[in-house]
């Protein structure tokens, strides 16, 4: 049996890598779940609220990395799945305090939650119900005059900590928690209708979605539709709500998120320069 204190997330020296749905606030959430949950499929929003840009986007595209093998899982004992909220809170209160998801792990089902929102992103889709612990605080807001509006870069700062807390992790811990829990993750998924199917390809997707989404270092245009915002943009207007809704953590935070999830990527097995991801 595994001392969990030897399941770590917080990021050290020795980790090195093996060779808007209009725009909501559930996605920084959603990520933090996806990267410190069990992995790495979550960090990240329903307050529907602006945001809009000119969308200047740096495409970066990884060398293959062929015969790449997950890191195992760690030897203990899972209990049913209805059961191992206990559990996943110890595991994870050994791993970090960090305060964001102190307040996720206050919330109940937390796998069943985890699968859910790791389903929901690899659809294009926003989690924000099953993420309202962990909405970030304070309003969005919009700057410039009637036809002139677009986001106001303070807006992107309610989702530094977000960001903060998923670049502190150690991937290959990471991993290896998403590996541990791995076998009640896929009885969760299983639950939400695919009674034969795997995880792995829901993740891999949900990873893609994230990784895809372009980031904006100009100023972002808004178009006021009745109480709510579009983006002025039609090509970031046609993201998907996933995406839309991850392009409202700012370009300093959404680098700081894709650059952890292709780091992450690799100690779960997962190809990022594969078709579909």
């Amino acid at each position: 049996m595994v001392n969990i204190g030897d399941l770590r997330l917080e990021k050290t020296d020795a980790s090195t890598p093996p060779a808007a749905q209009r725009p909501g606030r559930w996605i920084p959430a959603a990520i933090v779940v996806l990267v410190l949950a069990a992995p790495v499929v979550y960090l990240v929003w329903p307050h529907r609220s602006p945001e809009s840009v000119h969308v200047q986007t740096q495409q970066v595209n990884p060398r293959p990395q062929p015969g790449l093998v997950a890191e195992p899982g760690q030897d203990i004992a899972l209990p049913p799945l209805d059961q191992t909220d206990p559990i996943v809170r110890q595991l994870l209160s050994a791993l970090t305090s960090h305060p964001t998801v102190t307040a996720w792990l206050a919330s109940d089902h937390l796998i069943h939650n985890f699968a859910l929102v790791t389903q929901n992103i690899a659809e294009g889709r926003s989690p924000s119900r099953e993420l309202r612990s962990i909405q970030p605080t304070g309003a969005f807001k919009a700057a410039g005059e009637a036809a002139n509006e677009y986001i106001d870069p303070a807006s992107y700062q309610r989702y530094d900590r977000y960001a903060d807390a998923i670049a502190s992790i150690d991937a290959r811990g990471a991993a290896r928690l998403y590996a541990t829990l791995k076998p009640r993750i896929t009885e969760a998924h299983r639950e939400l209708g695919d009674p034969d199917g795997e995880f792995e390809p829901v993740l891999t997707r949900a990873l893609g979605e994230l990784l895809r989404t372009p980031v904006i270092d100009t100023r972002v245009a808004l178009t006021r539709k009745s109480v709510d915002y579009e983006f002025a943009d039609p090509a970031l207007e046609s993201l998907s709500g996933a995406q839309r809704q991850f392009l409202r953590m700012g370009p300093r935070n959404v680098r700081l998120v894709q650059q952890k999830l292709r780091e992450i990527a690799p100690y779960l097995g997962i190809d990022l320069t594969r078709p579909g991801t």
